[in-house]
């Protein structure tokens, strides 16, 4: 993992599913509704990125995984990505750019609300992931406000429980799993404010 080689392998690794997507496009292998296997795909993987972002930071206190810290950014920016392909998707496919259309689904329909606050808080993350934004917003601000991806993780899998009229498998799997990472945050939230708190031994003599 400490290889120069292994950020670029990830970051190939993680465009196959666009390219992948784009080979059965081109070659009319998406199915009889190629429109809500597009819809489908692109949302699927882009909660996938969105479960790695979160599971990066417990994994990483793991021994011998202290590296996979490297793809958190790239992890985090293909989780936009992805999204933005499934928005993208939405406007100019599935209702062709028909803002009334559009106006009452956000407006009316609770699954496509929690989509879009979903993707409009990944704005922001995606915007700042570089190492420049950091330096000008400075460490403490540039953290407090990436801690909009829990926000946006619970809205996504809101957006992908709601996505049907009832709840299949992959959705409540997903909202297990977002529950786990979570927590797993928590344990290492109190596991660092406590060890700060402890007082330090004085040295002895």
């Amino acid at each position: 993992m400490k290889s120069r080689w292994f950020p670029r392998l990830m970051f190939a690794l993680g465009a196959i599913p666009f390219f992948w997507l784009a080979w059965r496009w081109h070659h009319h292998q998406l199915g009889i509704n190629a429109v809500e296997t597009v819809a489908r795909y692109t949302g699927d993987w882009t909660i996938r990125f969105l479960m790695l972002t979160l599971a990066i930071t417990p994994l990483r206190h793991i021994p011998g995984l202290q590296a996979l810290a490297r793809l958190r950014r790239m992890a985090g920016l293909y989780t936009f990505f992805y999204a933005t392909l499934h928005a993208l998707h939405y406007w100019a496919r599935d209702v062709q750019w028909n803002w009334q259309i559009i106006q009452e689904d956000l407006t009316y329909r609770r699954f496509f609300i929690a989509g879009m606050i979903a993707w409009t808080l990944m704005i922001p993350l995606a915007a700042t992931s570089f190492d420049r934004a950091i330096r000008w917003m400075g460490g403490r601000r540039w953290r407090l406000l990436h801690k909009l991806i829990y926000v946006t993780a619970v809205a996504g899998v809101v957006h992908y429980l709601w996505q049907g009229k009832t709840a299949t498998l992959d959705p409540i799997g997903y909202s297990a799993l977002l529950a786990i990472l979570l927590g797993a945050r928590m344990a290492l939230y109190w596991r660092r404010t406590r060890r700060m708190r402890s007082p330090k031994p004085h040295p002895a003599g």
